[in-house]
């Protein structure tokens, strides 16, 4: 069973203490990305289940095993690295079979799993050739099928999609979403990039200095952020983000801005009038509308294929929205837009979190 629990682990170097006592339990089988800025210690989470760095306190268990005290080989676990980390004079079959190797596997079982996770990640015809003569992504192919033949409890990948271009991560993105669903293999994937996470994984723990701060499925994330950190992070474009005031009459509230400008919340919030809030809303979340909304000039537009994002300003705020590109806008223009019904999040501003 590959299932992974994670207590009140802590990672200390020196007298600086970079993971505060987190808890993460991962199921048998499950795919579970670590996202969060640069920094927030991720990585440092992943090398510590992998056995790379000790733990300072806490416990993990892999399966029914704690292995805190375990060296790397005995976890049974394989790790992709972002540098793919192959031998520069080995060929691919070698390298793909050199964990069975140094485990004395017998010649003919580490010729059947070499050729069959060569055939598919679609490298049989690539054996004989050295890293050197490989593409970037099938170099990461040949990285994961050394992964995949070991046939571990659980896959470590170390965002291992950073060096490629983007066409190639989009690529390699469905190669290890297609893996997993074929070999069922407990995975946990360290990426910055949150579109990876957000496309890949079951479910996503959003890191932050060390703690933290949600773990969920992609659309409990998107959709109900605990926070103003994991709100920002999580979409792309990221949230807007506006400081004002909560106000209402009668059945009526709105949050009103600095300057005047009066945004509409809906009736889905409870909330009292005159309360500090930040107010959120997604850019594909805002609508143009002919009349009734809040007033903007366009600033910029960006087009990005089926949409365009339109940058606006009004009084002293900006704000982003996505909009069709059959709608004709050009920097200079005067729009109005307000958020579609049910779409808009409000944050303390004290501490950050949903209101």
């Amino acid at each position: 069973m590959g299932a992974i629990d994670i207590r009140e682990v802590r990672k200390s170097f020196g007298g600086t203490e970079v993971i505060h006592g987190i808890d993460i339990a991962v199921a048998d089988g499950e795919f579970v990305a670590l996202v969060g800025p640069s920094g927030c210690g991720k990585s440092t989470l992943l090398r510590m289940i992998a056995g790379l760095d000790d733990i300072t306190a806490g416990e993990i268990r892999i399966g029914e095993s704690v292995v805190n005290d375990l060296a790397p080989k005995d976890r049974d676990v394989a790790m992709v690295f972002q540098s793919y980390a192959l031998y520069p004079l080995k060929n691919v079959f070698d390298n793909m079979g050199f964990g069975l190797r140094m485990r004395r596997r017998p010649r003919d079982e580490i010729a059947q799993r070499v050729g069959n996770a060569a055939s598919s990640l679609e490298l049989t015809n690539y054996l004989s050739r050295l890293p050197r003569e490989l593409s970037g992504g099938q170099r990461q192919r040949v990285a994961m099928g050394r992964a995949i033949v070991r046939a571990p409890e659980v896959f470590l990948f170390d965002e291992p999609l950073s060096n490629l271009d983007a066409r190639l991560r989009a690529a390699m993105r469905t190669e290890i979403k297609a893996r997993h669903q074929t070999l069922k293999t407990t995975t946990i994937y360290v990426t910055h990039d949150q579109i990876e996470a957000m496309t890949m994984a079951d479910r996503i723990v959003v890191m932050n200095a060390g703690n933290i701060e949600q773990i969920g499925t992609p659309a409990d994330l998107y959709d109900r952020p605990a926070n103003i950190v994991v709100a920002g992070f999580i979409g792309s474009p990221t949230m807007n983000i506006l400081s004002g005031s909560v106000k209402r009459h009668q059945q009526v509230a709105w949050v009103e801005l600095e300057g005047g400008a009066r945004l509409s919340i809906g009736d889905s919030v409870d909330v009292q009038g005159d309360q500090r809030v930040l107010y959120g809303v997604r850019p594909e979340h805002v609508e143009l509308v002919p009349r009734n909304g809040t007033a903007a000039v366009v600033r910029l537009v960006e087009p990005t294929g089926a949409d365009q994002q339109v940058h606006v300003r009004f009084g002293n705020h900006s704000l982003c929205l996505i909009v069709d590109r059959r709608n004709v806008i050009r920097p200079g223009d005067q729009i109005q837009f307000r958020a579609r019904t049910g779409t808009v999040h409000l944050f303390d501003p004290d501490d950050g979190r949903r209101i």
